[in-house]
């Protein structure tokens, strides 16, 4: 039976084309994990993606749970952004697969060098992991009895990579295509282009016979071309206006950080703020008219959150919602 997990909860999934799948849809600190059940002969699951390193020991919970008496054979990280992998480490100390990751940033692992991997310009958490082996887009990632093509999704991160099975139809799309758009362009947010690349992804998909997505953030869904609708007509708008993107970035680095800590005093919020690189990059060029300050802009941005009830401000005290 195919099965998908909601707040913590593994229930039956609708659609025929996920069977042998077990979805665990966790939120947005943590991106969905995609178990692929082992088929007759191979030598067990595979998991794609690990969540966040605040919900790695639930992480654990939930794969050995649904594994049952099978192996896991291995975890392949779609990307490499702290919400898709940030439970390696525990995985590997709990069942001692081999972790597959996409091709170009290999190096930066094995030398676990930070800042090429991103995590100290966003200032997210990560627990070091290994790697054993790199990906090679074009050929074929077999698992579940499945043959998932091996799909190049530049733009959301330069490394990132989609799975898809064309005899089921079935996208695993991570942060390329949600329901209701698509992940940060965080090329963008430092001044290179990523735009261009987040468009031809969308149209890599188009041309797909895609009949379920599988996507990094939301729930399973069978309507892609109203997704990819949704998800064209935001980026026409952030190439209109990239300040707009730029201001939405900023937004997503603070409450992302605000689910990782759950509240913080305005003054550690503020300092971690000016120490984020990607937050100075997001105000540089940002240039928000009639702002005198950064640390007014992120007052702004976090009043603006708090209107529309992503966080809520009580004793100078900033609290994810």
């Amino acid at each position: 039976m195919a099965l998908f997990m909601q707040s913590e909860r593994m229930v039956p999934a609708p659609r025929h084309s996920l069977q042998g799948l077990t979805v665990f849809e966790r939120g947005w600190l943590s991106s969905n994990n995609i178990l692929i059940h082992a088929a007759p002969g191979e030598a067990g699951a595979t998991l794609i993606d690990s969540g966040h390193v605040n919900h790695a020991e639930m992480t654990v919970q939930l794969v050995r749970h649904a594994l049952g008496d099978q192996a896991l054979a291995q975890l392949v990280n779609s990307h490499l952004h702290s919400d898709h992998c940030g439970g390696n480490a525990a995985l590997q100390a709990a069942f001692g697969m081999p972790v597959c990751i996409p091709p170009g940033q290999a190096e930066a692992v094995r030398a676990w060098d930070e800042e090429r991997l991103s995590y100290k310009a966003s200032g997210q958490r990560i627990d070091m992991f290994s790697i054993n082996r790199t990906l090679s887009f074009g050929e074929p990632l077999r698992a579940g009895g499945r043959e998932w093509q091996v799909l190049a999704a530049p733009g959301h991160d330069p490394h990132s990579a989609m799975f898809f099975d064309a005899e089921h139809g079935v996208l695993i799309s991570a942060d390329a295509l949600w329901q209701d758009g698509f992940g940060v362009v965080f090329p963008e947010v430092v001044g290179e282009p990523g735009f261009d690349d987040v468009a031809e992804v969308l149209e890599r998909i188009a041309a797909l016979p895609v009949r379920v997505v599988i996507p990094g953030h939301g729930a399973p869904f069978t309507d892609v071309a109203a997704a990819l609708a949704r998800a064209r007509s935001r980026l026409a708008a952030f190439r209109t206006e990239p300040a707009r993107h730029i201001r939405y970035a900023a937004k997503v680095f603070i409450k992302y950080h605000l689910m990782e800590e759950r509240q913080m005093a305005w003054p550690a919020l503020l300092s971690w703020a000016r120490t984020t690189p990607l937050m100075l990059d997001a105000w540089s060029r940002h240039d928000p008219v009639g702002v005198r300050s950064f640390d007014v802009w992120v007052h702004a941005l976090v009043a603006e959150m708090v209107a529309r009830g992503a966080l809520a401000v009580q004793d100078d005290v900033v609290m994810d919602l």
